[in-house]
């Protein structure tokens, strides 16, 4: 599920096979409805980190202007080691 509050979009749940399209097309709708960026992604109540989550994540990244709109917080320590596994730790902006 997402809920965007306090200008933050909130990833709340677990991205998985089953619901992977689901969470994509619904952040895409936030984020084309939004018109300043960066926009905050908070991480802080996604059940797990994964490989799949993390696509997810990139995909809307990959929508924003130029494609730099997001700024992602309270990464899962799950999902940063992927990231820094990836070595995306310096293309995706992690905050606080």
């Amino acid at each position: 599920m997402l809920e965007f509050k306090n200008q933050e979009l909130h990833v709340i749940g677990k991205i998985a096979f089953d619901n992977a399209e689901t969470y994509y097309l619904n952040g895409l709708k936030v984020i084309q409805s939004e018109k300043k960026f960066p926009m905050i992604v908070n991480l802080s109540q996604l059940d797990q980190g994964s490989t799949l989550a993390l696509a997810v994540l990139v995909q809307w990244l990959r929508q924003t202007p130029h494609a730099q709109g997001l700024e992602f917080k309270a990464v899962p320590e799950k999902m940063m080691k992927i990231i820094q596994s990836c070595h995306l730790e310096h293309d995706l902006k992690i905050i606080g």
